[in-house]
């Protein structure tokens, strides 16, 4: 494995005490190229005691990277923009049309660039380059960065999606605040997404694994309301931010018009 520096800038970045383990000695030399580009301790096997203030551990095997959870028992997680249910959604999503397409201005002639401020496992974004945009992810969680690193690894060699990906997709792994304040006028996005942790809910059963998995390894992302406030002075045409349906608006600002799907929509902020 190797750190393509088209897909990977480092800059200051939110750490999370996981250690990486091996399914194989074989895999330690890629185990350790992964450990340095995103602060991680390696570590032989999964039967080594994890570090005492995580029950997470992150796996290298042969097929992926993946995230354990060595105490509830649960399937691991990790990035596929190959196969499974992205593959499905972006082949029968609906296109251009579909209300993540409209909310980001999608129309016959107009494809915006985007930068995904709040990446996660990186499913928006690659739906948003499978339609034609140029999309920047930022993580700064360097546990969520490394998983979507392998992840855009090895969508880099597939067949189908490998040149898209690359041509459309990059990963910045740091703090989206920061960074944003680094752009030049040129360099300013047309439209800066946000996908905020969705607040708590009383029955945890309505909460997807994967997002109880994220809110335990990233927070809760207190800080998303002065993450839009930069994201508003940066962006160039529009603010995007994904709400659950019911949900109070992120912001006291009024959205300029939602986008509505079954369980979920999106708040547009629009600069005229």
């Amino acid at each position: 494995m190797w750190i393509p520096p088209e897909c990977l800038i480092n800059t200051d970045s939110k750490g999370f005490e996981i250690p990486l383990c091996l399914s194989h000695p074989t895999l330690r030399e890629a185990a350790e190229q992964i450990a340095a580009a995103f602060r991680l301790t390696v570590i032989d096997e999964l039967s080594s005691p994890p570090l005492a203030s995580s029950p997470w551990v992150l796996q290298l095997t042969p097929e992926h990277l993946q995230l354990c959870d060595m105490q509830a028992g649960m399937k691991p997680i990790y990035v596929d923009f190959v196969s499974g249910a992205l593959d499905y959604r972006r082949r029968h999503g609906g296109g251009r049309r579909q209300p993540l397409g409209r909310a980001m201005g999608l129309s016959h002639g107009k494809t915006p660039t985007v930068v995904d401020v709040t990446a996660g496992l990186g499913r928006d974004a690659f739906i948003l380059a499978w339609l034609g945009c140029h999309v920047q992810m930022v993580e700064r969680s360097n546990v969520m960065a490394a998983l979507l690193f392998d992840g855009l690894h090895r969508a880099h060699q597939n067949s189908e999606i490998g040149t898209l990906v690359k041509e459309r997709l990059q990963l910045i792994h740091g703090d989206a605040k920061k960074w944003l304040s680094q752009l030049t006028e040129e360099t300013r996005p047309e439209v800066i997404y946000l996908d905020p942790m969705y607040p708590h809910r009383q029955k945890s059963a309505l909460v997807k694994k994967e997002m109880r998995i994220c809110r335990a390894v990233v927070g809760d992302d207190e800080d998303a309301p002065a993450l839009f406030t930069v994201a508003l002075e940066y962006a160039r045409r529009r603010v995007v931010v994904k709400r659950p349906q019911g949900a109070p608006n992120l912001v006291e600002t009024t959205p300029d018009f939602c986008i509505e799907s079954e369980n979920t929509r999106f708040d547009v902020y629009v600069h005229l």
